[in-house]
C-alpha cells in the first residue's frame, strides 16, 4: 500500500510540475517574449509525409493486388454479378475520393510547410466550394443506395414460384437445416418444444411438419432459385455464403429470408479451381461467442438429378424419431404462435418434378 502511494505521489507531482511549464510557455507567448526555433524538424517531418505517401501508397498496391483472389473467390451464383459490380463501383468512388484526398493532405502537408516570412491565406467562407461538396456527393450516394435498395429488394422479396426451400437455423455454435417433405410444405415449429432431440421445435401435431427433415449438410441443386429461411435460436448470427455472395443476419425472433440461384456444382468448382478438396461453406460472420469460430456448415451444390436422389433417400424426422412422434400422438394439440405458423406456410417449395429441365 505504502509502495502504491509512493507511485500515485510521484505522478501526481509529475502533472503538476508539466502544468507549471506549460502555464509559463503561455505566459511567455502573451507576454510577446516566447520564441520557437524551428530547426529542420518541420522539414524532415514534411519529407516524411511524402515518403509515407508514396511508400504506403505502394506497400497497399502490393498487398491488394497479391490478396485479391483470396477476398473475391469465384462468383457461383446469378445475383452474385450484380452484388459484385455494385460492390467494386462503390469502392471505385469511395477510393477515388480517397486517393485524392489522401494525396492532396499529404502534399499540402510538404508543400505548404512553415518558413519564416510566409504567411497562410485565410477565407472564412467560399459559396461555390460549398455547394459542390455538397451536391456532388448527396447525388453520387442518392445513387448508390437507390441501386443497393433495387437489389436489397430484390433478393429479400418474393422467391419465383419453382425455388426449392429450406431452413436454416443459428444456434451457439452451429447451424441447424431442415427441408419439407414429399408434401412440400415447412411444418410449424414451436421454440417452446424444443429439447436435446427435438432441435428445431417441431410440432408434430401439424400434418405439415411429419414429413419434414433435418440435414447435417445443405444440398441445393444448380440452376434453381433456392430460398433460405433464416431464424436464430439464441443471440445473433449471419448467414455467410461468400461464393454465393449471400450474408443475411439471423435475428433472434425475426425470421428473415434471402434467395439466390447456384450456377455452378461443388465438382465444377473443384475443377475450375484445381482444388479436389474445395466445398462450399456456410459460415457464422456475427462475433457471437467464443465458439464462433467454429460455426461453419458444408454447402453441396448438385446437379438436378443428382439432388433428387439426394432429396429422396432422406428420411423425415418423425420417422427417425418414432419416441418424439409418439409423445405427440399421447398429448394434446400443441399451438405454435402465430408468427410461427405465418412464416411455415409462407412460401411453399416448388415439386421436384419442376427441377428435371
Amino acid at each position: 500500500m505504502t509502495a502504491l502511494t509512493i507511485v500515485l505521489v510521484l505522478v501526481l507531482l509529475l502533472v503538476v510540475f508539466g502544468l507549471l511549464f506549460r502555464l509559463q510557455t503561455l505566459t511567455s507567448i502573451f507576454s510577446g517574449s516566447f520564441t520557437r526555433d524551428i530547426g529542420m524538424s518541420n522539414s524532415v517531418n514534411a519529407v516524411l509525409f511524402i515518403v509515407f505517401l508514396v511508400g504506403g501508397g505502394a506497400w497497399f498496391a502490393y498487398s491488394f493486388a497479391e490478396n485479391f483472389n483470396k477476398m473475391n473467390p469465384p462468383i457461383a451464383s446469378i445475383h452474385g454479378h450484380a452484388m459484385e459490380r455494385m460492390f467494386w463501383i462503390t469502392m471505385a468512388v469511395i477510393g477515388v475520393a480517397f486517393v485524392i484526398t489522401q494525396a492532396l493532405l499529404f502534399w499540402y502537408s510538404y508543400k505548404y510547410q512553415h518558413k519564416e516570412g510566409r504567411r497562410a491565406y485565410f477565407f472564412s467562407h467560399n459559396n461555390t466550394i460549398e455547394v459542390v461538396w455538397t451536391i456532388i456527393p448527396a447525388v453520387v450516394m442518392a445513387a448508390l443506395i437507390f441501386a443497393g435498395w433495387k437489389a436489397w429488394t430484390r433478393i429479400t422479396g418474393p422467391a419465383p414460384k419453382e425455388s426449392v426451400v429450406l431452413e436454416v437455423m443459428g444456434k451457439q455454435f452451429n447451424w441447424l437445416v431442415r427441408y419439407p417433405g414429399r408434401d412440400m410444405k415447412l411444418g410449424v415449429v414451436n421454440y417452446r418444444l424444443i429439447d436435446a432431440t427435438n432441435e428445431f421445435g417441431f410440432d408434430l401435431t401439424d400434418k405439415s411438419a411429419l414429413d419434414d427433415f433435418t440435414a447435417g449438410e445443405v444440398h441445393v441443386p444448380k440452376g434453381v432459385p433456392v430460398l433460405i429461411k433464416i431464424r436464430s435460436r439464441d443471440v445473433l448470427h449471419a448467414v455467410y455464403m461468400p461464393h454465393f455472395r449471400v450474408q443475411m443476419y439471423a435475428v433472434p425472433g425475426m425470421p428473415t429470408r434471402f434467395w439466390f440461384t447456384p450456377t455452378t456444382t461443388t465438382d465444377e468448382m473443384r475443377a475450375k479451381l484445381g482444388n479436389p478438396k474445395f466445398d462450399y461453406e456456410l459460415a457464422c460472420n456475427q462475433i457471437c461467442g467464443r465458439g464462433h469460430f467454429a460455426m461453419k456448415l458444408k454447402i453441396v451444390v448438385d446437379e438436378p438429378d443428382d439432388y433428387q436422389n439426394w432429396y429422396a433417400a432422406q428420411k423425415s424426422f418423425s420417422e427417425q424419431n418414432p419416441d418424439v412422434l409418439a409423445s405427440f400422438k399421447n398429448k394434446p394439440a400443441t399451438m405454435a404462435p402465430a408468427a410461427a405458423q405465418v412464416e411455415a406456410a409462407e412460401q411453399p417449395a416448388a415439386p421436384l418434378a419442376s427441377m428435371s429441365h
